[in-house]
């Protein structure tokens, strides 16, 4: 499982030109779920992205978490991180969970984050997507299992 979390000012994601998920500070999470993950996975990578200190406290260093700004998040089905592009010029993606198995633990993570975050957004599981975002800092982790 890989989460590409990108610390934003905003951020939002439309399908079919209609704005489905927008939030304002806190994190855009692209989620990559492959073959071999499994719910604990995703509940390690969930506590483990709640949990970073990311945010600049009153003084100016990275030392707050998204809990402590009342950051929200906007969580995206992204199986093109685990393309593989060693051979060749088309990416592969053998390692990448099939839909069924992907969306329903996407959906797991959609519903833990929930538990945690006051404002969970989300994308359209297979749907061709536009993300748009302001990303702070810049700011990008990757998270993997």
């Amino acid at each position: 499982m890989k989460f590409v979390i990108q610390r934003v000012s905003h951020a939002s994601v439309t399908v079919h030109e209609e704005t489905i998920g927008r939030i304002n500070q806190g994190y855009l999470v692209l989620i990559g779920v492959g073959k071999e993950d499994t719910k604990e996975d995703a509940d390690r990578l969930v506590k483990k992205m709640i949990g970073l200190r990311i945010f600049s406290d009153e003084n100016g260093k990275i030392n707050k978490s998204l809990k402590d700004v009342d950051g929200e998040l906007l969580l995206v089905s992204q199986f093109t991180l685990y393309a593989d592009c060693r051979h060749g010029n088309r990416p592969g993606f053998t390692d990448a969970a099939g839909p069924d198995m992907a969306n329903e633990l996407y959906e797991y993570i959609i519903e833990s984050c929930k538990k945690e975050v006051a404002v969970v957004e989300r994308g359209e599981f297979g749907a061709d997507m536009k993300v748009e975002l302001l990303n702070d800092g810049p700011f990008t982790i990757l998270l993997e299992s």
